[in-house]
């Protein structure tokens, strides 16, 4: 009698796949739920209950995987400068004229900004607190170098092409081409009050970016 082999069950799919994507969704919708309520209310005045409703899930998850409010808007202030990074990576500044690098960089960080108010308000929190949470991040140094080399890459291509000046320090330049937008739209309501004009309307906007763009390529075109 012939034994006829069965053919071999398939296994069954493992359990640990659909655990992890629900651990990063539910990781991921903490996350969104904190940057709102750290956006809104500071570090200061966030709550945990807070997020956790907005998140939809049990309070005690937070603490599990972040631990402390502290650890937790860290996560918050990394996951958005990965947000902008990543968005400046795709520039590909390297692969055009100086010039036109230079234009790039400035209307992305002014649409980025009018785009992501909440990058903003992070940022004033973070300062309040004298960036005591960012010292502790190992990732934001690896995050910010690219952005430094690629900028002084920018710079060297146009001084040897006779464009630019020579001796610009890339991260002052790129200081300067972030607060001019930054002080604007940071300070929008006062100085719409003291000037009494809206500074954020259709026509503004344009200005706006036409003005810094002319200051920032003033300052590193050669006459």
């Amino acid at each position: 009698m012939v034994n006829k082999r069965l053919p071999a069950r398939a296994a069954p799919p493992r359990a640990a796949e659909p655990r992890q994507r629900d651990a990063d969704r539910s990781q991921r919708d903490i996350l969104d739920a904190a940057r709102d309520e750290f956006a809104l209310h500071g570090l200061g005045g966030a709550r945990m209950d807070r997020i956790a409703e907005r998140a939809g899930v049990n309070k005690r998850l937070i603490y599990y995987y972040f631990e402390s409010k502290e650890s937790l808007f860290l996560a918050v202030l990394e996951r958005a400068y990965e947000g902008i990074r990543g968005e400046e990576q795709q520039l590909e500044l390297t692969q055009v004229e100086p010039t036109e690098a230079i234009r790039r960089l400035i209307a992305f960080t002014w649409d980025y900004y009018l785009a992501h108010p909440e990058f903003l308000t992070l940022l004033n929190s973070e300062n309040l607190h004298r960036a005591r949470h960012l010292k502790q991040s190992s990732k934001i140094p690896a995050m910010h170098s690219p952005l430094v080399q690629t900028l002084a890459d920018v710079l060297e291509r146009g001084h040897k092409s006779g464009v630019f000046r020579a001796g610009v320090d890339p991260v002052q330049l790129y200081i300067s081409i972030a607060g001019l937008s930054y002080f604007y739209l940071g300070n929008n309501h006062t100085l719409s009050t003291i000037f009494k004009r809206s500074l954020l309307g259709p026509k503004a906007k344009v200005e706006r970016l036409s003005h810094m763009t002319e200051l920032v390529l003033g300052y590193l075109v050669r006459d």
